[in-house]
């Protein structure tokens, strides 16, 4: 959680989302523990009420804890627990989103989930590593923050396997009805976001 505060993007994914109709089911994909999204919740829930937001992950390890926390924004916490490209199918959320997630998935892959998002869902927002040689030098400090050698290892190597340019958009299905952005956010990520027209 402390290297996604440095790298703020809680900040940048509320913001990706700010100008979304407010939306009945958000899946998070790749979630985790489902922090990651109860803190950008906090960053909406004045605008957005009653939303489900469904965390999909392969561990279903989301505490009772966060869970609460959503209740207490007056939003509900699902897990979607198993491979992606399984899951994903079985439901219709307005939007997906995703944190440090895409970029652990090779292109094909990667343009397999897009078809699917863009079948299912009415938004889709990502917040990934830039890859940059300014991104590179703060993976390399992220032991000054604590880090341990795992992590230290996973932020360089997340950053050499992240994004820049319009990567992500040439992979989205080339179809009309979508307005696609993509660019970096300082200090360290690049942005997704992707509008149905």
């Amino acid at each position: 959680m402390r290297i996604n505060a440095v790298m703020r993007q809680g900040a940048v994914m509320a913001k990706l989302l700010k100008d979304f109709p407010a939306p009945k089911l958000l899946v998070d994909l790749g979630g985790g523990d489902g922090r990651f999204i109860l803190g950008v919740a906090k960053r909406l829930a004045k605008r957005w009420q009653g939303v489900t937001v469904v965390v999909a992950d392969r561990q279903p390890i989301v505490s009772a804890e966060t869970r609460a926390g959503f209740a207490q924004l007056g939003w509900r916490c699902e897990s979607l627990t198993g491979d992606i490209f399984v899951t994903l199918p079985s439901i219709k959320p307005d939007i997906i989103t995703a944190n440090l997630f895409l970029h652990h998935l090779e292109g094909p892959a990667l343009a397999q989930l897009f078809a699917l998002a863009a079948e299912r869902a009415q938004g889709f927002a990502a917040c990934e590593p830039r890859r940059s040689a300014f991104a590179l030098l703060g993976a390399r400090l992220v032991g000054a923050l604590g880090a341990n050698d795992v992590t230290r290892h996973d932020a360089v190597a997340s950053v050499a396997a992240g994004f820049r340019g319009a990567e992500l958009s040439a992979l989205w299905p080339k179809q009309d009805g979508w307005k696609l952005y993509e660019h970096g956010a300082f200090p360290f990520t690049h942005a997704f976001c992707v509008h149905a027209i």
